[in-house]
């Protein structure tokens, strides 16, 4: 009698030839349009699965996993995975992968991109010329700040806070870093940037770009506090999670002159933007798009892709995903049936 084939659940419409490799493999749930679901719609979801190739807007914790005996992988999409409790999956034998590297240069760019239009206040000078309220030209209309010369400060020196310190050398901008290590002094002098203490940082920077993983000891880590040691004249950019900002400390100080401006792309409610930051002229909003070119969001699929193949233990790399988050789990998921037994309390 044949084997049946495990089963995976694909949360958000993707790339079709892509996630259709999973079909050689086995039987898949796609779903063909975008959903937002319920934590007890994710569980369902779940709950026949053997693996899940998800997202960043589906969240999966112990709740999520509770009744699902068979899971045994969790591929996102995505370099950020806070929407996954790694703690409980791994306490559950799931391993979770997620996609770096392929989205470093793209999402870099992006950070950049958006910390120009922020300095140069490009979406609000579009916004006032739309209305017609260009009549004349004036020697002060709409003036920005500059990133040449300036010193840019980088919260969060990985792959893509590094990507953003060499596009600053064509700026000839002073570049300063805080990490929670020092990176080696051939990166260094690689990416052209000096380390500094975190309030160093803040008070030194022209233009902070944030681009750190968010964690229970990042929430909030730019607070009212934070805010009040940053220049007025500066910039904050925020391309990381939107947890990291106190957003309403935010909009207390772009709205009285404490902060020049900011460009953000991720929000802590996303997709819900507080009113009080739309309101805001002095703010440029995007939709979590830091890493959204075609190339780049097919590679990111891709790789999740080759990531739930070999973490259920099928294709060239069987037992071995590419990027696993929690490498922990990866003999217990392979033991299969023996995971599944001890979840349903046999």
């Amino acid at each position: 009698m044949t084997e049946p084939r495990p089963r995976v659940w694909v949360s958000q419409p993707l790339f079709d030839d892509i996630v259709g490799r999973l079909k050689a493999h086995f039987d898949v749930r796609a779903t063909e349009d975008v959903t937002e679901y319920t934590p007890a719609q994710v569980a369902d979801a779940l709950r026949d699965a053997d693996g899940a190739l998800v997202t960043l807007n589906e969240r999966i914790g112990a709740d999520e996993i509770a009744g699902a005996a068979r899971l045994r992988a969790i591929a996102n999409v995505g370099v950020g995975y806070n929407n996954l409790d790694i703690g409980a999956l791994t306490a559950a034998g799931i391993v979770a992968t997620n996609t770096p590297d392929v989205l470093t240069e793209t999402t870099a760019d992006f950070g950049f991109a958006l910390l120009m239009a922020t300095a140069r206040r490009i979406t609000e000078a579009e916004r006032w010329l739309r209305e017609g309220q260009w009549r004349q030209w004036s020697f002060g209309t709409l003036l920005g700040a500059d990133l040449h010369g300036s010193t840019l400060g980088i919260l969060g020196m990985g792959r893509i806070g590094q990507g953003i310190a060499r596009r600053a050398s064509g700026f000839d901008m002073r570049v300063l870093y805080h990490n929670r290590s020092r990176l080696p002094e051939g990166i260094e002098r690689e990416t052209r940037a000096t380390y500094a203490g975190f309030d160093d940082l803040l008070s030194q920077s022209d233009h902070l770009v944030l681009v750190l993983p968010y964690s229970p000891q990042a929430h909030h880590l730019i607070d009212a506090a934070a805010l009040a040691k940053m220049k007025p004249t500066a910039t904050l950019v925020n391309i990381a999670r939107g947890g990291i900002v106190d957003e309403l400390a935010l909009v207390d100080a772009l709205a009285n002159g404490r902060l020049a401006a900011a460009g953000l792309d991720v929000y802590e409610g996303e997709p819900v933007v507080r009113p009080e930051l739309l309101a805001l002229r002095n703010v440029v909003l995007t939709p979590h798009i830091a890493s959204g070119s075609l190339a780049t969001r097919r590679a990111m699929v891709s790789l999740a892709v080759d990531n739930l193949i070999a973490a259920l233990g099928e294709g060239d790399a069987a037992g071995h995903p590419p990027t696993p988050v929690n490498p922990e789990a990866l003999g217990a998921a392979h033991a299969g049936n023996i995971i599944a037994t001890k979840r349903q309390g046999a």
